[in-house]
């Protein structure tokens, strides 16, 4: 923090937990820590990487973005190789 560009390294960050606070926390108030953690993790892994769809990936989900990506780096490893 404190130097030239770290706003924009913060941005991507921002916008998750503005996400996050936005359509889960505000929804259900969590009595514990636990049911918080459990709650958070959740979301992560249930609902926002598999499920929602991101303007910055070309409105894919995470994971999709992931398994095109994983496929164009094989497919460059591959061609390397036959060369």
């Amino acid at each position: 923090m404190g130097t030239i560009g770290d706003c924009f390294d913060n941005a991507p960050m921002a916008s998750f937990w503005g996400s996050m606070q936005i359509e889960l926390l505000n929804r259900k108030k969590r009595m514990t820590y636990v049911e918080l953690a459990t709650a958070m993790v959740d979301y992560i892994e249930n609902f926002y990487n598999p499920l929602r769809r991101h303007s910055a990936l070309e409105y894919l989900t995470p994971d999709e973005f992931e398994a095109i990506g994983f496929n164009q780096t094989q497919a460059r490893t591959l061609v390397s190789v036959d060369q």
